[in-house]
């Protein structure tokens, strides 16, 4: 009975909130349906890694001596030593993704560029307030609505504050249906939102150039970003794997089987950064608000690069679409469907904002590609 007091000594209100922060990370997963496989093993195990003397993570046991903990082990493994689990989650997203309407329509890829504005503001807000060069980086980077990346970025600059910056950028991730429609009602009309798109012709793009294609990209990538080039390397490899019809039974395995235990484990792996002692500090609350205002500006920024080409454009682009230019695959696109139909029950923008969706895709990367390729020369300089 003596050690259950002992053990109960330990907890302090700093765990309490964390305990807090997993439940309702989990509630957001169960009750709301936002990317439960990703939040609820995230708010599982911001509990688990926060219990007096866890066994999950490295500790000092009492009549045990030292554990590695299988979170701790999982942590340095699969993220800080490799970045192997986001490098294999994006084979899956990679497999999961159709370039095909994109490639017919080249000039969504605008889209996508407008909306990661936010990255570069968040950066420059983030040194203002006193964060490093690299720091402020990897905190620039949560606006590309990109878990993975985000991780990526974070562990090759090696920011001090690793668990704040994930824990915030997957869950803007998730909120994505919550962040997105504030900020576009806020910047349109009624009326702007209504506006129709014509439907969009069904195109063939040829197999040699959805095959080309991701060869293509990582080859350019890498050469103007080699620090980024295992990122797009591992996502234009899992469209291969979709695009050559030589290897359906895998691309199928990538798309489901392992996109869903990738996540599940990054979900519980990302957890080790949530210890108490090193989540909850002052920074940790700037780093939110930081993440937040990257989100809303990416937002803002695509919904007014449509609004301004309704200028000179005569057929109109519902400006919703923009939005879309952001990472968050497919997700965004959805969030802009679910508005247009409230608007107009009609309207039909899935393909259109589909299609900007994936543009923002391969901009994440691209912009992630150029930060690294600049701080790292600054940092070396």
């Amino acid at each position: 009975m003596g050690f259950i007091l002992e053990n109960l000594s330990q907890i302090g209100w700093r765990e309490c909130v964390m305990y807090i922060v997993g439940i309702v990370l989990i509630y957001l997963a169960i009750k709301k349906e936002y990317e439960p496989a990703l939040l609820l093993p995230m708010g599982f195990g911001a509990i688990l890694v926060n219990l007096p003397l866890s066994g999950a993570i490295d500790q000092v046991l009492p009549g045990i001596g030292a554990v590695h903990g299988p979170i701790a082990w999982l942590y340095e493994t699969g993220i800080e030593a490799s970045e192997i689990l986001p490098l294999l989650l994006f084979v899956g997203i990679g497999a999961m993704i159709d370039f095909g309407p994109l490639l017919s329509r080249p000039y969504y890829f605008f889209f996508g560029a407008a909306a990661h504005f936010g990255i570069f503001a968040a950066i420059t807000v983030s040194i203002l307030l006193g964060f490093s060069m690299n720091d402020a980086a990897a905190i620039g980077i949560i606006g590309a609505a990109d878990g993975p990346t985000t991780i990526l970025v974070a562990n090759i600059l090696k920011s001090k504050y690793v668990g704040p910056i994930l824990v915030t950028a997957f869950s803007y991730m998730a909120l994505v249906p919550i962040i997105q429609p504030s900020v576009i009602k806020a910047l349109t009309t009624k009326k702007e939102r209504k506006i129709r798109m014509p439907p969009l012709e069904d195109k063939e793009i040829p197999r040699a150039v959805k095959i080309i294609f991701p060869i293509m990209v990582t080859v350019i990538v890498g050469i103007i970003s080699p620090a980024a080039v295992s990122l797009i390397g591992f996502l234009m490899f899992g469209n291969l794997i979709r695009e050559c019809t030589v290897l359906n039974s895998l691309s199928e395995t990538a798309q489901k089987t392992l996109a869903n235990l990738i996540t599940l484990l990054l979900g519980i792996t990302v957890a080790f950064t949530l210890q108490a002692d090193k989540f909850i500090q002052v920074e940790t609350i700037m780093i939110l608000g930081l993440g937040l205002l990257a989100f809303m500006i990416n937002t803002a920024g695509g919904v007014l690069f449509a609004k301004l080409l309704n200028v000179f454009l005569k057929t109109k682009i519902n400006p919703m679409i923009g939005a879309t230019g952001i990472s968050a695959f497919p997700m965004s696109a959805r969030v802009i469907q679910r508005m247009a139909l409230k608007e107009d029950p009609e309207n039909i923008l899935l393909m259109h904002a589909v299609s900007a969706n994936v543009s923002g895709q391969v901009a994440s990367v691209a912009a992630s590609g150029l930060v690294l390729s600049l701080v790292l020369g600054y940092l070396a300089g």
